[in-house]
C-alpha cells in the first residue's frame, strides 16, 4: 500500500466515524485552538487499529505517513501520529528525535506534548545520550520544549535517572509559565510513588524557588 493510500485510508475512517456536535465540544474544551472531526479516545482508535497493526509488520516508522497526518487540520490525526509512536517506539532511535522535534514544536498544545514524551523517555531507555539533549532541552526558550524535558522520565520507578531529573527540575525552577510549574509537579508526584523521601527533600531544600503549583502537586503522595 502506497503511503498517500495510507493517508487517505486514515482521514477516510476518521471522517466516516465522525460527529460534528462532539467535534465542538472536544474544540471549545482546547480554546478552538484546533478542529476536531468528534471521535472519542476509543473511537478514534477503533478507527486506524487495523493501520497500526499492519505497521507493526513493518518493523519500520513510515514518517511520509506522519507527515501527511500532522499536515491534517485536524486533531484527531494527530492524535494518531502519537498512538502511532507509542504502538512502535521499539523502532525508533535517537537519529528520529529530530523528526519528534517538528511534531513537538508544531501545532503545540498540552494534549500532543504530553504524548510524545513518551517515545523519547522510551528512546531514552536505550540511549544515554538523550540525557545530555533533555539538559539542552530543559533550557530551551520554548516552554513546550522544556515541558518534554521535565516529563520525559515519568513512569521510571526505579530506572529513574535521578542526577538527570534533579537538573532538569532546577533548571525550570522560579518559573511563571502555569505549563511548567504543573509538570515539575507532576514529574515530582510521580517519583514520589518510588521515592517519596527523595521528593520530599528535594521540596525541602528547593521551597523557595518554586511555585505554589508544583509543591501542591508534588506533595500529594507525601
Amino acid at each position: 500500500m502506497k503511503e498517500i493510500d495510507k493517508y487517505q485510508e486514515l482521514k477516510q475512517k476518521l471522517i466516516e466515524n465522525s460527529n460534528p456536535d462532539l467535534a465542538k465540544q472536544m474544540e471549545k474544551y482546547l480554546r478552538n485552538k484546533f478542529k476536531f472531526y468528534g471521535l472519542k479516545s476509543p473511537e478514534r482508535r477503533k478507527s486506524y487499529h487495523d493501520l497500526i497493526k499492519a505497521e507493526k509488520k513493518n518493523k519500520k516508522i513510515d514518517w511520509k505517513l506522519l507527515d501527511q497526518a500532522w499536515s491534517d487540520s485536524h486533531r484527531e490525526a494527530q492524535y494518531f501520529v502519537c498512538d502511532y509512536l507509542i504502538s512502535l517506539e521499539k523502532y525508533l532511535t535517537f537519529e528520529d528525535i529530530d523528526q519528534i522535534f517538528n511534531y513537538i514544536k508544531s501545532k503545540q498544545w498540552w494534549d500532543t506534548i504530553d504524548s510524545l514524551i513518551k517515545p523519547i523517555g522510551k528512546i531514552g531507555l536505550r540511549d544515554e545520550r538523550v540525557n545530555d539533549l533533555m539538559l539542552i532541552w530543559s533550557k530551551d526558550n520554548d516552554f513546550w520544549v522544556r515541558r518534554v524535558a521535565i516529563e520525559h522520565q515519568l513512569l521510571r520507578k526505579d530506572k529513574m535517572n535521578i542526577e538527570l531529573l534533579e537538573k532538569i527540575l532546577e533548571n525550570n525552577l522560579n518559573s511563571s509559565e502555569f505549563f511548567i510549574n504543573k509538570a515539575i509537579g507532576w514529574a515530582l508526584r510521580d517519583y514520589s510513588k518510588s521515592n517519596p523521601e527523595w521528593v520530599r527533600e528535594f521540596i525541602e531544600n528547593h521551597v523557595s524557588d518554586m511555585a505554589p503549583l508544583s509543591i501542591k502537586e508534588g506533595s500529594k503522595y507525601i
